[in-house]
């Protein structure tokens, strides 16, 4: 291979980029997930149970595993079932985030092998291709997951993630075939717009289109009736749809045009929403695809200035028990979650005037629970801190609708309050490893 295409492939493949992309593509593909399968699921027995109605799909799977599948009893069925859910909440959850990939996506293929009928479609095959993608890599976990909340830090000893892990480099190869994956796609459609029955070419497809009948494919959007009276601007129409289904993916590869050809891309398929019956991968996964053209160095520098700018600025301040392991390793944790340095951390044990950092601070108080003080004053521990910080780290926004639903203040206190009476109970953990909660006689602290 001569150097010139050899240094052309490592750079599109084999470089290391950061996975900072990829890790918020799964959120997207979890949601797709979901919004695909999840409401088939509201109706087993017209879907899946002996009693459905089912087709096969003998081009898509080989015919002995189609028989096996058929075999499958009610109660294999609700297994599956049961494994999607588990399998589909710990990919988005980004919680053993590969393996989550891997039982989810057979569990999809289970269900589309068991009943072509209601879920097959080129749409859902696109989605398997993706998936099939996810399934390959174990570094789409590295940022907002539990995976990067649990894994050991780059640097140093211990658990409790790596507030870093925005910046971790890793192979750019997946991204760049999801990347080419959505190019091909825009490319096949409109080359099949240029064969076959109804070429775009020569006939009007869309000018058919909008004389459909209400309950078609095509919504009642504006100027729909007008347009179904202008055959020769609809011709016009489906000429510039090819050529742009044809141009959009140059748009995304050249860095000149990236960002207009993204913004374009999402309008358009906001505009297929607004004007056709789609399937949810058109307004859900593919715009998400759309932003992986976005270059990762791209979105850590943007980090990077809002840490800059937030460094400037006025700071929260957690104070916290340095002699408590387990207590350092749920603080590393909220390292990794305070995305852009907001918050402060303090031991209070060297501290000789804990009334110097708040007149509300005691050591009786900090023995028993984290103590958040905002820039402003507002002093608060425990449970209610926690609240406050998730509506101050963007990471943990949207837990904030939790944990201020009704009652929850008075739950979420009930157990901060038992954890931290029982810390000893904890002590298997490898965090704390020094077990001075337990040997201390203190069992309040946290």
């Amino acid at each position: 291979m001569p150097l010139s295409l050899r240094r052309l492939w490592t750079r599109a493949f084999l470089i290391e980029r950061p996975s900072i992309g990829l890790s918020l593509f799964r959120l997207a593909v979890a949601f797709t997930v979901g919004a695909h399968m999840i409401p088939s699921f509201f109706h087993m027995d017209e879907n899946y149970l002996s009693t459905a109605f089912k087709t096969t799909n003998g081009l898509f799977f080989p015919g002995g595993l189609l028989a096996l599948v058929a075999r499958s009893p009610d109660w294999v069925v609700g297994m599956f079932t049961a494994l999607f859910f588990i399998a589909w909440a710990a990919f988005a959850l980004g919680l053993w985030a590969q393996l989550g990939a891997i039982l989810m996506t057979l569990t999809c293929y289970y269900f589309y092998a068991l009943n072509n009928f209601h879920i097959g479609t080129l749409s859902f095959d696109i989605l398997l291709v993706t998936l099939f993608l996810m399934c390959c890599t174990g570094y789409h976990g590295d940022f907002l997951s539990l995976d990067s909340l649990l894994a050991p830090p780059r640097h140093g000893a211990g658990r409790g993630g790596d507030a870093q892990a925005y910046r971790r480099l890793r192979p750019f190869v997946i991204q760049r075939l999801l990347q080419l994956q959505l190019a091909w796609t825009f490319w096949y459609t409109a080359l099949s717009k240029m064969s076959g029955q109804g070429n775009w070419l020569w006939d009007n497809p869309y000018y058919y289109l909008m004389r459909y009948p209400a309950i078609g494919v095509v919504r009642n959007f504006p100027f729909r009736g007008w347009l179904a009276e202008q055959p020769e601007l609809c011709k016009l129409l489906g000429l510039t749809l090819i050529g742009f289904e044809y141009t959009l993916p140059f748009l995304w590869f050249m860095p000149r045009t990236r960002t207009f050809g993204i913004l374009l891309g999402i309008a358009f398929q906001l505009m297929l929403w607004l004007t056709l019956h789609v399937p949810t991968i058109f307004l859900f996964l593919f715009p998400a695809m759309m932003l992986l053209f976005v270059p990762p160095e791209r979105l850590v520098d943007w980090i990077q200035a809002r840490r800059a700018l937030t460094a400037a600025g006025p700071h929260g301040l957690l104070v916290y028990d340095g002699a408590c392991g387990f207590c350092l390793a749920s603080l590393q944790r909220l390292r990794v979650l305070d995305l852009f340095g907001w918050l402060d951390l303090r031991d209070f044990r060297p501290v000789p005037d804990l009334t110097s950092l708040h007149p509300g601070l005691t050591v009786e108080r900090c023995r028993s629970e984290m103590v958040l003080i905002e820039p402003g004053g507002r002093i608060t521990g425990g449970f209610e801190a926690f609240r406050r910080l998730c509506l101050r780290l963007p990471l943990l926004w949207p837990l904030a609708p939790l944990v201020y639903l009704p009652g929850a203040g008075r739950v979420g206190g009930w157990v901060y309050r038992w954890v931290a009476a029982h810390r000893y109970l904890l002590h298997r953990n490898p965090a704390c490893a020094t077990n001075q909660c337990g040997w201390s006689g203190d069992s309040t602290k946290t």
